[in-house]
């Protein structure tokens, strides 16, 4: 595995970009900011719904934040940008990019996870179990983030919406995935974690959603056929 660590300048700047995107392009409400640890290492999981969700979740996180993103999007003038601001290329197993996250957590530093691993619907239904790897190792506490309102039904996932969208970026209570005494083994203990992750992802989904007059949309491209994966 590589240990190349993405260096902190990247973020620095990059989330300047992401918070202008946000805030004045369009109007973006976030919620629990002081959930995330203001120091220290933390995983960032949210759930994904469209193209610009990684872009606006950067740019609200309070702190820089390093995510996870497939190579697919790593291509052009948008990769340069990627790259540029230190966010970790996941190719083919994603063991390079995991060992990259797992770097940046034991430096205390912020990682950023799309669990559900393509856009879709944003319900977390189903997860990878990167971001549970990536707790177990490190220790770092899981924030559960929810954003909506990114896209709406019938709009494709690569949509950019027109300035003054609504959404909503909630940040969760900070969970830390401590595995019982009698969860043995590392698969088992991986698969617990995967499964207690996806729990608080999908309990701050909900949450958000009941207190906010935004849904999520209801058709899901993936169960089309019609999404081509982007994220970790």
């Amino acid at each position: 595995m590589t240990q190349d660590v993405p260096s902190r300048w990247g973020p620095r700047w990059s989330r300047w970009i992401g918070r202008f995107l946000a805030r004045v392009l369009w109007r973006t409400e976030v919620r629990g900011r002081g959930n995330v640890p203001a120091t220290g290492a933390a995983i960032i999981v949210c759930n994904h719904v469209g193209l610009i969700d990684g872009p606006v979740v950067h740019g609200v996180i309070p702190r820089g934040s390093h995510f996870l993103i497939r190579e697919g999007m790593m291509t052009g003038p948008l990769g340069a940008i990627l790259r540029a601001a230190q966010q970790i290329t996941v190719e083919g197993s994603g063991r390079d990019a995991l060992a990259r996250g797992l770097a940046v957590l034991r430096r205390g530093d912020v990682v950023g996870v799309f669990p559900e691993g393509t856009r879709g619907a944003g319900t977390a239904e189903a997860v990878h179990g990167g971001a549970a790897w990536l707790a177990i190792q490190s220790g770092a506490p899981v924030v559960p983030t929810a954003i909506v309102g990114s896209r709406h039904t019938g709009e494709s996932v690569n949509v950019w919406p027109k300035p003054g969208r609504r959404m909503v970026v909630a940040f969760g209570a900070p969970v830390v995935l401590e595995p019982p005494a009698d969860v043995r083994g590392g698969r088992a203990k991986h698969a617990w974690a995967a499964e207690r992750l996806a729990e608080a992802l999908r309990d701050q989904v909900a949450r958000t959603l009941d207190t906010s007059d935004l849904e999520l949309p209801l058709d899901d491209p993936r169960r089309e056929g019609r999404e081509e994966k982007d994220h970790a």
